[in-house]
């Protein structure tokens, strides 16, 4: 606890006439004690200056006042002024939390609690239903207080504003430890009864340590009345006005519920083509874009944020001009979707082309389909240089009944540059590479990646095959497709590696994982459908940057990259072996047999010939592996700042910079930042960004899904510059690229896949 005594709890300083400044004198006093290599003279100096001219009576004017000054004293050479500031708000949670839920002790009356939002309409009947009163006080002994001191101001500032549940008049009743309770005790209620308060206290070690985070979705909404707890999902769109608008209801569906959305549109018809015999009169995509782009921004997530969708499409499209321009702000609008993410599907051998300053062909997939009788998105490269794709590439383009777009690849390759140093956008999606190291593909083809591109799994479209009338009722008939799920969850890389706890973090933490599958409550039953045929996760990691400076290593070193593979791949081997136990005791995703994972082949194209590595691979054989899809690096923008840490795999912007939120600005500091650390935080604008490639390429080796990763350039960077970046990316074997991040331009934050 912050206070020491009664007399220095900040609500007894508050009187009828205003402020006491002697119990305030004292709870400074209190304050320095416990920050004792601060100076706090000046401190209280300006508030009781600020008190003599402003009329405070309210427990909340004092405190804001106090975070105030407090926020203004960090610097780089004094962080730590925002753990004087958490500590000051944490009483301020603890005060009205007491108030609202007339508690003498901020932290009891749980299980009262869980029966007061339950009654509410906050929480769902499953905690109380799935669990006896007697468990749910035993939990509650799980709580401990001291845990809130972890956080920094932003830090516990985000949670609160964002995450912990209030009542619907906005009134702040749970805390964090509760929060964190809470989504262990969701997340375990389907465990057998005799072992499952251990697995909720285990789950409930390791957030509340901040070893590791829950995706955003999963922080929100475990334990509530509505909601889903998954990040983000990729629809296939069909070429029919069909599938086309069912496509559109399931995205607005799952995009109310808090989910991200990424849209493969390359099996739309380009425009130009003909519909049913008439030539010449299809639109092409940006009309469907266009709709997307409405439902984008109508259906928000419960008023909290517009929805968020990424769209892709194959290089090769004829329409992959007018879809490069789609987010510029130049042009007619009436061909612009600037709400929507853009990400492009390249092929290797387009990029050979862009290298070789050769020729590339444009289709339209509609006549594809109709004159070579295959669709060219269908296929990719089995091998660095030769495949099936390139097969049927050059089969079209030599093809004389098949109308073709001739254009310099280079040309193309210079608009996305365009679009990416305006927009950020359009994402790098390496196709073959992708399929080249899918574990699954003996089921199915990844098409495209999700709003983030870490994500990539098996997509089909789903297909209306019949509608009949019976009994007065209309039946549709669908053919499901692979709608893919994203559950994601990532480690805190500072807190975890340092605190040597990886072998006891990451079972629980797939464990957690697993449990969200089926748990999960998807209004598109496709998605649901998925989600359980592949049972796919996305373990991740955050705190890179903050990692390598706790453990001295430059970014711009051998030694970062020696050290991002050998780390990445002892989190691959634990990821892997904890799926590996869970099937024995829970059984294999049903799509195991025939996967890379039943043959071998995973281990192989890795090159994992340890002796631990081979035992691993002989134990999969025989029992199985729980999850066909594992690790995914997401961008975690959002709880990376909840756990006091940096972002994913990126480097800090900034050592000192001020996060700006609706109506204020809250100055935070590089993570640890102290005499030692502040020579290994560089800019991410001043790294050279072959090392970051580097990293990444080492890194990607372990991960069996893909990275949000993203390039920094300032806005003064050549053309070859950039496309020197993207053709390293590409030779290095990197799945995708998110983000070109300029200093000219302004980037949305993903929060879907925040983890």
């Amino acid at each position: 606890m912050l206070t020491v005594n009664k007399n220095t709890e900040l609500h007894t300083i508050i009187t009828e006439y205003g402020v006491d400044l002697l119990l305030l004198s004292d709870y400074i006093e209190n304050l320095q004690n416990q920050f004792s290599t601060l100076s706090f003279e000046g401190f209280k100096e300006r508030v009781e200056q600020t008190i003599n001219y402003q009329e405070i009576k309210t427990i909340d004017k004092l405190m804001n006042l106090l975070i105030l000054e407090g926020l203004a004293r960090i610097n780089e050479n004094e962080p730590e002024w925002t753990y004087v500031c958490a500590s000051i708000y944490k009483e301020q949670l603890y005060y009205h939390a007491k108030n609202n839920r007339k508690n003498e002790e901020p932290y009891e009356n749980f299980v009262q609690l869980i029966k007061h939002l339950t009654n509410e309409g906050i929480y769902s009947l499953n905690l109380l239903q799935s669990y006896t009163e007697k468990e749910l006080e035993i939990a509650s002994n799980y709580i401990d207080s001291e845990k809130d001191n972890l956080f920094t101001y932003i830090g516990l500032r985000t949670l609160a504003d964002r995450y912990l549940s209030k009542d619907y008049d906005k009134r702040i009743y749970e805390l964090p430890q509760e929060r964190f309770l809470i989504i262990a005790l969701t997340l375990m209620q389907e465990e057998k009864k005799d072992k499952r308060l251990e697995l909720v206290k285990e789950a409930y070690w390791a957030l509340s340590n901040l070893y590791m985070t829950v995706a955003t979705p999963t922080l929100t909404n475990a334990g509530k009345s509505y909601g889903q707890l998954s990040s983000c999902f990729i629809d296939t769109v069909d070429d029919s006005l069909q599938s086309i608008f069912d496509s559109n209801t399931d995205i607005a569906n799952l995009s109310k519920s808090g989910g991200g959305i990424g849209v493969y549109l390359g099996k739309i018809r380009s425009r130009g083509s003909d519909i049913k015999g008439f030539k010449g009169v299809s639109s092409g995509i940006i009309p469907w874009m266009k709709q997307l782009n409405n439902t984008a921004v109508s259906v928000d997530q419960l008023g909290q944020r517009k929805g968020a969708i990424a769209v892709y499409l194959d290089v090769w499209h004829k329409d992959i001009f007018s879809f490069l321009d789609a987010k510029l702000n130049n042009g007619d609008e009436r061909l612009r979707t600037h709400d929507l993410f853009t990400g492009v599907c390249l092929p290797d051998l387009f990029m050979e082309l862009v290298q070789e300053r050769g020729d590339w062909y444009l289709f339209d997939p509609h006549e594809v389909r109709k004159v070579m009788g295959f669709s060219l998105e269908d296929y990719f490269d089995e091998s660095k240089g030769s495949g099936r794709f390139r097969e049927k590439y050059w089969q079209c383009v030599n093809q004389p009944l098949l109308a073709k777009e001739k254009v310099p690849a280079i040309d193309i390759m210079k608009r996305i540059m365009i679009s990416q140093l305006e927009a950020g956008t359009p994402y790098m999606f390496y196709r073959d590479e992708v399929n080249r190291k899918n574990p699954n593909s003996h089921q199915g083809m990844i098409y495209c990646s999700n709003l983030c591109t870490e994500i990539t799994q098996n997509q089909s479209a789903t297909l209306v095959e019949e509608q009949y009338t019976e009994d007065g009722k209309i039946i549709t008939v669908k053919t499901p497709g692979d709608f893919v799920v994203c559950n994601l969850s990532s480690i805190n890389l500072a807190r975890a590696v340092t605190g040597n706890v990886l072998e006891r973090l990451i079972p629980i933490q797939v464990r957690m994982l697993d449990n969200v599958i089926d748990l999960n409550s998807i209004p598109v039953l496709q998605a649901k459908i998925t989600n359980q045929n592949y049972r796919a996760i996305g373990l991740g990691t955050f705190g890179w940057h903050h990692l390598l400076s706790l453990q001295a290593i430059k970014w711009e070193s051998d030694d970062a990259v020696e050290y991002a593979n050998d780390l990445y791949e002892k989190i691959s081997y634990l990821t892997i072996q904890a799926s590996s136990e869970l099937a024995r005791e829970k059984g294999a995703y049903p799509s195991f047999s025939g996967s890379d994972w039943q043959t071998g082949d995973y281990f192989t194209k890795r090159n994992y010939q340890s002796e631990e590595w081979t035992r691993l691979q002989d134990t999969i054989k025989q029992t199985g592996i729980r999850n066909g899809y594992l690790m995914a690096v997401a961008p975690n923008a959002s709880t990376s700042i909840i756990a006091g840490s940096t972002a994913s795999i990126d480097p800090i912007f900034q050592k000192v910079y001020s996060e700006e939120k609706k109506d204020y600005k809250i100055p935070v500091t590089a993570p640890d930042l102290n005499h030692e650390t502040t020579w290994y935080y560089k800019s991410a604008y001043f790294i050279d960004q072959q090392w970051s490639i580097k990293q990444n390429a080492a890194r990607q080796k372990h991960i069996d899904q893909s990275i949000s990763f993203n390039f920094y350039v300032l806005n003064t960077i050549k053309a070859k510059e950039l496309l020197d970046l993207h053709l390293e990316a590409w030779k290095q074997d990197l799945k995708t690229t998110y983000y070109v991040r300029s200093t000219s331009n302004l980037i949305e934050e993903c929060d879907s896949c925040a983890s």
